[in-house]
């Protein structure tokens, strides 16, 4: 398994950091770029693979991939010729804890009924485990 560095999962997020997070993903081939690396996981892609896969001429590609590299979406790893790039899942799982720490005004219970309105398919939406024990 390669070596590389993701942020440690931490609730202590700052408005700055997220902002920086917003701002990077502002751009849809940086958006486009970001969701494929998260589909890939740990394997991550080489940048050729990325900007063949999306379409996007390399010398627009590693503009973007540099921005998203800077905001530590993203974690570089040299491979000979190659970088490999990987989504940073935890920083994605830090944005969702700074976004919705404070759900339903410390009452999660009351964020069950929501998930209904969610036409997310029950699969991809964090697990209401926690939630179901404080309704128990």
């Amino acid at each position: 398994m390669a070596s590389f560095q993701y942020s440690l999962y931490s609730q202590n997020m700052k408005k700055e950091t997220a902002t920086l997070i917003f701002e990077s993903l502002s751009s849809g081939t940086r958006l486009d770029v970001y969701r494929l690396l998260v589909k890939k996981g740990s394997e991550g892609m080489v940048a050729g693979e990325i900007a063949i896969t999306l379409d996007v001429p390399p010398s627009n590609l590693s503009f973007h991939l540099k921005t998203l590299t800077q905001a530590r979406l993203l974690t570089v790893e040299q491979e000979g010729r190659f970088q490999r790039y990987r989504a940073n899942i935890p920083l994605m799982l830090d944005l969702i804890a700074y976004l919705t720490e404070e759900c339903c005004a410390g009452h999660p219970e009351q964020c069950v009924n929501l998930r209904t309105a969610s036409p997310c398919s029950e699969s991809v939406l964090p697990s209401p485990a926690s939630t179901r024990e404080l309704t128990s």
